[in-house]
């Protein structure tokens, strides 16, 4: 069993949402470092200021350092109202003026005295940003240098690099989904091509193996062309099965005629009761063995007109009388009734006149040899639709669960011993080509029927 691919849509549309899922993960992971960068750039501002306005805050009086912080930098530091702030003021001779006197500063431990720097670390449990502002003391009392450190824990910080990021997520996931959308859209309709191609070879006629014309884009000109390549060698072996057929079918009926005509010939007076058993059964075998090459040479020239042959409009009525003259033979039983009936209004069909006779042939003389008794009627008849050939007989029929079975190529009806053949298949072979259908109805008080349905040509009237 073949397994079934994907679809190329499909495929194309898995490609392109995992593209779409990498890049939005690296726009997301993008935003994430930006929006912590920009958190930190906007803190670190407030931090810093905070750490120079205290600074420049300290001052020497009566050869002391003094300190008075400014309100103002605490009110910088409050706009960050989930954070904690810790402070500390080194004087020259490195002891703490205010603040908490374990704040220390990773800088300013390994001896860098810079003006100004800023770090990270971690106090009371606690990841902290630490500043440092470094004052210059030039009074003789207190010379060197003094220090502020300033720090501030970061869950304001960590809580605007989530919203930024969560923004910045939802747009990116906004923008994924609407070029997905597009891409599908675009992919959907560069993929028109090959569904009109699919569809113009869906819609063929299985016997229509021309090549395949349809525009289509530059790409699919090599998949159009083996198509096309594949068609033409299966055509020339169609062909070549066909003549066979025919060829095979001429061959046979003449030396099956004569054969006929010598069973015939021999007579069954002389034979004792077995050998007329045996006479009649050879005699049987040689008449659906000629009927059987004459069906399969009929086949083979329906299905040759049905590729080659242009349709036009006929009268069902002539077509219909054709049939049942060339049907019915001259030594009928002359017990059996045989009536045709049609209107005067002569219902027209698009059709091919020679391969509606042989359906209708095959039709009635199927009739004649597995369902007749006494009674065989042909009928035409038309609605305002379709147009109608009846073959109703008085015999046993063909029950509705065999209807199916009784189309098929060489099906036999139980009822009907040795009924096997192709008249019921080239018939629904010759209705389907012209747009009809081959259907039954069942047995009632009159007989079985056969019924051929054809779309009724309106460009004539009745």
């Amino acid at each position: 069993m073949t397994r079934r691919e994907p679809s190329l849509f499909a495929r194309l549309a898995r490609r392109i949402s995992l593209v779409l899922g990498i890049g939005a993960a690296l726009l997301v992971s993008a935003a994430w470092y930006y929006a912590e960068t920009a958190a930190d750039k906007a803190y670190d501002r407030l931090l810093v200021g905070a750490a120079l306005q205290m600074a420049e805050s300290l001052s020497v009086e009566n050869g002391a350092l003094s300190v008075r912080l400014p309100t103002s930098a605490f009110e910088l530091l409050g706009l960050a109202e989930r954070d904690r702030i810790f402070y500390r003021v080194i004087d020259t001779q490195g002891k703490t003026v205010t603040g908490y006197d374990d704040l220390q500063s990773p800088e300013l431990t390994a001896g860098n005295r810079d003006a100004l720097s800023i770090t990270e670390g971690v106090y009371k449990g606690e990841e902290v940003r630490i500043a440092r502002a470094t004052r210059v003391l030039a009074d003789p009392s207190v010379a060197g240098h003094a220090y502020v450190i300033v720090a501030q824990t970061n869950e304001a910080r960590s809580a605007l690099t989530r919203e930024l990021t969560l923004r910045a997520t939802i747009l990116v996931l906004v923008m994924s989904l609407l070029a997905f959308g597009g891409a599908m859209l675009a992919i959907r309709y560069a993929l028109q091509p090959v569904e009109r191609l699919g569809a113009a070879v869906r819609r063929r006629d299985p016997h229509d193996l021309t090549p395949v014309s349809v525009d289509v884009p530059r790409e699919l000109d090599p998949f159009v062309g083996s198509i096309n390549h594949f068609m033409g060698r299966l055509n020339e072996r169609v062909d070549l099965l066909q003549r066979f057929i025919a060829d095979a079918a001429h061959q046979i009926r003449t030396p099956l005629t004569a054969l006929s005509a010598q069973i015939d010939l021999l007579g069954q007076d002389k034979l004792d009761k077995a050998g007329r058993q045996h006479f009649e059964r050879v005699q049987q075998r040689t008449g659906e063995l000629a009927r059987l090459t004459n069906q399969l040479l009929s086949h083979a020239m329906v299905i040759h007109r049905a590729d080659s042959i242009q349709l036009e409009p006929i009268s069902l009525v002539d077509v219909a009388r054709r049939a049942y003259r060339a049907a019915i033979p001259i030594t009928v039983d002359p017990d059996i009734v045989i009536s045709f009936e049609a209107p005067d209004d002569r219902p027209f069909v698009l059709g091919d006149a020679v391969s509606l006779r042989e359906a209708i042939v095959n039709v009635i003389d199927n009739a004649l040899r597995h369902g007749t008794d006494q009674r065989l009627e042909v009928r035409v008849r038309s609605d305002a639709i379709d147009a109608y050939v009846e073959v109703e007989d008085d015999g046993p029929g063909i029950p509705p669960e065999g209807w199916e079975k009784a189309t098929q190529r060489f099906a036999t009806s139980k009822s009907h011993e040795g009924s096997s053949g192709l008249g019921f298949a080239i018939a629904q072979e010759v209705v389907n080509a012209h747009g009809g259908t081959l259907g039954f109805r069942a047995r009632n008080e009159r007989g079985f029927t056969v019924i051929l349905t054809l779309p009724l040509y309106k460009g004539l009237a009745k």
